[in-house]
């Protein structure tokens, strides 16, 4: 089994830096940290190392903040819970502001879990010498020993970790890097979060018929037969042009990340929906990144039994072209139904996009390729395929070593990619095949 990471709550009201905070600790920006109050929602997590100890840092919504969709109860479930599972708190506050009564009231919901586990009083914004008078007046909380820090400068930081790493157990050097990562794509509202909390067996994320209610981009680990997974909850997508805030578009630059890197994606669409040019765009998109993918239709059980999975699939191949390759799982997250067989198969593709083929075997594709139907002459010159050698996995990518590579034309290449997908065990694998330029003495070698 994986071991159990020490976790370490991040919490105290809005807008006090909570989400700098974690970027600054895990060295990445990880939470999208915007002036707009209540941006974070569900729980953002972050792995970080520092001295013997590795540890979970887990950022969480604002205490007492007033959600403009009405999500307050749910991002209340988010923070309790993240309370609950920690074995240490940052409780933190901010210079600027002084001690305010909602700091109060967080103080007094930490005081009996301070009883359990370790609560340390940070007090940020600190950002120059001015600020440190006023970090006394922090006391009157009664939450220990304020910490002052500057999450923006970096001051403070590490003598903070050197305190919460002296009350963790110390877990040496752990591997903390899952098998697979997940990404977990698609418009609003098409049950990516859904999905995300059957994989985990938890309300993990936070759903909602609200549009848009996730929008970091957010690690969910889990362990399957002993092996660690995460798999990446994304912000729906809209067009860069409809972005009404920089929240949005944030979250939209965040979900392209995710897919860069990835290992496999899930792109998720609604049955009772048509395919619209958003999710052509994404499509092309991950196919363009080279991405393993797998179509995920989701609601599968609201379609009535009024279209076969095969007339929907050849629908889906139809308008999600560049695509083809991905093979399609029918699901009803909300029912947890068939969303392991997703996993399951991204297993295997996974490991599949892993595989080196040998030089021998795919020069005797090659030459098979070329005695199958051979390039036609261009501008006079007669187009030829001296060898080809791997160079790459995750995609598996091929250079092709020939005489002219302008000679031969996308339909040419189309058939080729084609052939080494049939040949190679590789249909539902995207794939690069690279046309390289030989000099003449080397081919001749």
């Amino acid at each position: 089994m994986g071991v159990s990471l020490p976790k370490v709550a991040i919490v105290g009201r809005p807008n006090v830096g909570k989400s700098s905070l974690l970027n600054c600790l895990a060295r990445q920006r990880i939470s999208i940290v915007d002036e707009m109050p209540g941006v974070t929602r569900d729980r953002v997590t972050a792995i970080v190392s520092h001295g013997d100890t590795t540890m979970e840092l887990i950022d969480t919504g604002g205490i007492g903040m007033v959600d403009r969709d009405d999500l307050e109860e749910h991002v209340e479930r988010q923070i309790s819970k993240a309370i609950h599972d920690a074995n240490a708190i940052l409780f933190v506050t901010d210079v600027r502001e002084g001690v305010t009564a909602l700091d109060r009231e967080v103080a007094r919901r930490l005081r009996d879990r301070a009883r359990e586990i370790p609560v340390f009083l940070v007090v940020n914004k600190v950002d120059s010498a001015s600020w440190e008078t006023h970090v006394l007046e922090f006391h009157e909380l009664g939450m220990g020993e304020p910490i002052p820090v500057s999450a923006a400068q970096i001051y403070g930081t590490r003598d903070l970790l050197d305190r919460v790493v002296e009350k963790l157990p110390p877990t040496g050097d752990v591997d903390v890097e899952p098998v697979m990562k997940l990404a977990v794509v698609g418009r609003q509202n098409v049950g990516k979060s859904t999905f995300v909390n059957a994989l985990a067996r938890e309300e993990r994320v936070i759903v909602s018929e609200v549009p848009g209610t996730t929008r970091d981009t957010v690690d969910v680990r889990f362990e399957k037969d002993g092996r660690r997974f995460v798999v990446i909850d994304t912000a729906g997508v809209k067009q860069k042009t409809r972005a009404k805030t920089c929240v949005e578009l944030y979250s939209q630059v965040r979900t392209e990340a995710a897919i860069r890197r990835a290992d496999v994606v899930l792109l998720l669409l609604d049955a009772t929906q048509e395919v619209t040019r958003g999710d052509k765009r994404l499509g092309d998109f991950i196919a363009q990144e080279g991405r393993v993918c797998i179509v995920v239709v989701n609601k599968w059980d609201l379609t009535g039994g009024d279209v076969t999975t095969e007339a929907y699939g050849e629908y889906l191949y139809d308008r999600l072209r560049g695509l083809r390759y991905a093979p399609i799982v029918f699901v009803t997250a909300k029912d947890s139904r068939n969303v392991q067989s997703a996993v399951d198969l991204a297993q295997h593709l996974f490991k599949t996009s892993l595989r080196r083929v040998g030089t021998g075997e795919l020069n005797r594709v090659l030459r098979a390729v070329q005695e199958q139907q051979r390039p036609r002459p261009r501008g006079g010159k007669l187009p030829k395929m001296y060898y080809a050698t791997q160079v790459g996995t995750a995609p598996p990518t091929f250079v092709v070593f020939v005489n002219y590579p302008a000679c031969f034309p996308e339909d040419y290449r189309r058939y080729v990619e084609s052939a080494f997908r049939e040949a190679l065990g590789l249909q539902e694998i995207p794939l690069r095949v690279i046309y390289r330029a030989r000099e003449r003495e080397d081919a001749e070698r």
